[in-house]
């Protein structure tokens, strides 16, 4: 009686496996795609397990990739910290905020400005204060980074090791084209400070606003023309004196980023709209 038993579940199973070899397959190919990133995960190598943090990000609402993030945040190498925050970030997981504000606390800068990053898109007011502290190398608040990253900020050889590290991302915007494409190789210090100031844009601190005008008259060019393109999209009008002599700016990308921003800020002064961030 059992043989017929055995033969009619396995008759069953092999019309289970015919009848679905599409949905079998797709299981198949997804384990196949898991056991690739865990293993990459789990490598030696600091490159690969960079990578495959990085692409975990691509996967928001999946617990699974979650985990995966939240164990890298702790990873020894700082490469490795560093995209574990991207990651949070575009995963948007419950228990990421808190993770990336831990995160800003890191003792290597890198890390900590790839938190700020993340955390951006929430205007997190802790992300402002980091990147408030990386263009002008100051703390706005009692809050931020500890001494010995600030420290950093103070020495251009560090700095500079962010702004290769982090490389063309850093550039204010790409318009800008070849120029600070050069720029970034002749320069590393600027671009992490002008990355500072776009990110800035958004913060609704008046003391914030303060420093972009500052910057405006900075020794270099990509950081006045991030800090007047993110004064232009704060659109404040209080703003506008202090970015008007920035018009008459040897560099052409400072002049008329100077020109565009002054346009703005005098129509929203003019027809006294209310301040919105240009998108």
């Amino acid at each position: 009686m059992k043989i017929p038993i055995l033969r009619a579940c396995g008759f069953a199973f092999l019309v289970f496996l015919f009848s679905n070899p599409v949905a079998i397959g797709a299981d198949s190919d997804r384990d196949r795609a898991w056991d690739i990133l865990q293993a990459n995960v789990n490598e030696r190598s600091v490159e690969k397990r960079v990578q495959a943090i990085r692409v975990v990000g691509l996967l928001p609402g999946n617990r699974r990739a979650q985990k995966l993030a939240e164990k890298a945040a702790a990873d020894e190498k700082p490469e490795v910290r560093a995209a574990a925050a991207t990651a949070l970030g575009q995963l948007h997981g419950k228990s990421s905020v808190a993770i990336l504000r831990i995160m800003l606390t890191d003792n290597e800068p890198s890390v900590v400005l790839a938190a700020a990053s993340a955390l951006i898109p929430s205007k997190d007011p802790a992300a402002y204060e980091v990147y408030y502290q990386f263009l002008t190398g100051e703390k706005k608040t009692g809050n931020g980074m500890i001494a010995d990253q600030m420290k950093m900020l103070k020495d251009p050889k560090q700095l500079a090791k962010i702004g290769i590290e982090q490389g063309i991302g850093f550039i204010p915007y790409a318009g800008i084209g070849l120029e600070a494409f050069q720029a970034l190789r002749t320069d590393d210090v600027s671009p992490v400070r002008a990355a500072a100031a776009k990110m800035l844009a958004s913060d609704p601190d008046p003391q914030s606003g303060e420093a972009l005008v500052k910057e405006t008259s900075d020794k270099s060019w990509l950081v006045k023309t991030a800090a007047l393109e993110a004064i232009a999209r704060r659109g404040d009008p209080q703003l506008l004196d202090g970015i008007v002599p920035a018009m008459m700016d040897d560099n052409t990308s400072v002049r008329c980023t100077a020109a565009a921003a002054v346009i703005r800020l005098t129509d929203l002064a003019s027809s006294k709209k209310p301040v919105n961030a240009v998108n």
